[in-house]
């Protein structure tokens, strides 16, 4: 085989190699036999614009990252020296970089004491002002989709530590233990398991337990009756206008044959268990049971602010949402509704439908926010809804 031999170990016995050359992945499986084991290869195809979504990423977190420490200083600056205490001797130069290019952004200065320091521009410092009546505003989304998360564990709880691993893509504040917690009683309690600290669910909402999808599906549907619609087969997308069904997304290059559209059309009919039920009342080898668990990363995704997280991040809440052992094997499955990419420092996992190409479709008022930054230095997302920085 050509191109680089491993993308990522999923399970024993599961392989994944890259083609960069032929634009997907050979998915290699190894399948009982009478003769021993023999491998099975299925394509998993890449999506050029989704890999992209992973590099355009770089240069906007080290803005970002900059901007957040310069705000945390007591005076809104930073002496270049005491740049490496901050980031590591490494990083500083990469930092460096960013603070030359992004003059829009970073203003270099030594004043009389002669020491270089850096600090925002006064447009940069305009945008960062409003950063507070920001987050006031995403606060009661991030309660809510705090609230959605515990909904859906087994146990109504998860442990602390799991809620700090994914914070950043939640959303949260690094400091929610102390500043978000405690202000929501009737919500939330903090409650030792088994040694170690769990984050548990006060009172159930109905209201809440109503999933991403099932609220796209109430959006996009037809005003006319279910009842008198013609009866009409799957098209070639794979989409289906059902109450059970999922929005594909299918690769370029991805030609499904007459009998994967009619499996994938019974797979949409096949009515499940909603991810808001808990999972230990269905039995994990019916299918519906399965399709749930389809429903359940949806919706975990759904909840992050990115509509992306990282495979390790996914792999840790396991035990709390009573995930399948081969968990990637069920991502490289449903290639048309998640995506895998190997770009940047770890695989990480997507949620096709929240895209359009290499842009999120529907961002939350900080990732907004973060936008306006990125517009001083003349970089706009041509789908970005984010309103034009006035001054």
């Amino acid at each position: 085989m050509n191109g680089k031999t491993m993308f990522l170990r999923l399970n024993r016995g599961i392989h994944v190699f890259n083609h960069k050359e032929s634009g997907f992945l050979w998915v290699l499986m190894r399948h009982k036999s009478s003769g021993g084991m023999r491998p099975k290869r299925k394509i998993y195809y890449r999506v050029d614009e989704l890999d992209k979504v992973m590099e355009l990423q770089k240069k906007p977190s080290l803005i970002l990252k900059l901007i957040n420490i310069i705000q945390s200083q007591k005076h809104k600056f930073i002496f270049l020296r005491d740049l490496e205490k901050e980031v590591g001797f490494v990083q500083k130069w990469n930092f460096m970089a960013v603070i030359e290019r992004y003059s829009s952004i970073f203003y270099v200065d030594s004043g009389s004491c002669r020491r270089p320091y850096v600090r925002l521009t006064n447009k940069a410092e305009k945008i960062a002002s409003e950063e507070h009546k920001v987050k006031s505003s995403m606060e009661p989304i991030l309660v809510k989709n705090l609230r959605k998360l515990l909904m859906l564990s087994v146990d109504c709880r998860v442990p602390l530590e799991n809620i700090e691993f994914i914070a950043s893509e939640l959303g949260l504040p690094c400091d929610f233990k102390t500043s978000l917690i405690p202000e929501y009683p009737e919500f939330f309690s903090v409650k030792e398991v088994d040694g170690k600290a769990h984050l548990h669910l006060e009172n159930w909402d109905s209201s809440l337990a109503i999933s991403a999808r099932e609220e796209g599906f109430g959006r996009a549907r037809d005003v006319s009756s279910c009842e008198n619609r013609k009866r009409v087969r799957i098209s070639k997308d794979g989409n289906f206008s059902g109450p059970f069904a999922f929005k594909m997304c299918f690769p370029p290059g991805f030609r499904p044959n007459m009998s994967y559209l009619e499996h994938l059309e019974r797979w949409q009919k096949m009515d499940f268990p909603s991810p808001y039920l808990n999972a230990r009342r269905f039995d994990a080898a019916d299918p519906k049971a399965r399709k749930r668990v389809v429903a359940v990363l949806h919706e975990f995704l759904s909840l992050t602010m990115e509509k992306r997280m990282r495979s390790t991040q996914l792999d840790a809440f396991h035990r709390e949402f009573l995930l399948p052992s081969k968990l990637l094997l069920c991502l490289l499955k449903h290639q048309g509704i998640f995506y895998i990419t190997n770009k940047g420092a770890r695989s990480t996992v997507l949620l096709k439908e929240a895209y359009e190409g290499s842009v999120l479709s529907d961002k939350c008022p900080l990732l907004l926010h973060f936008d306006r930054f990125l517009s001083l230095c003349g970089r706009r997302d041509k789908h970005c809804n984010s309103p034009q920085v006035r001054f």
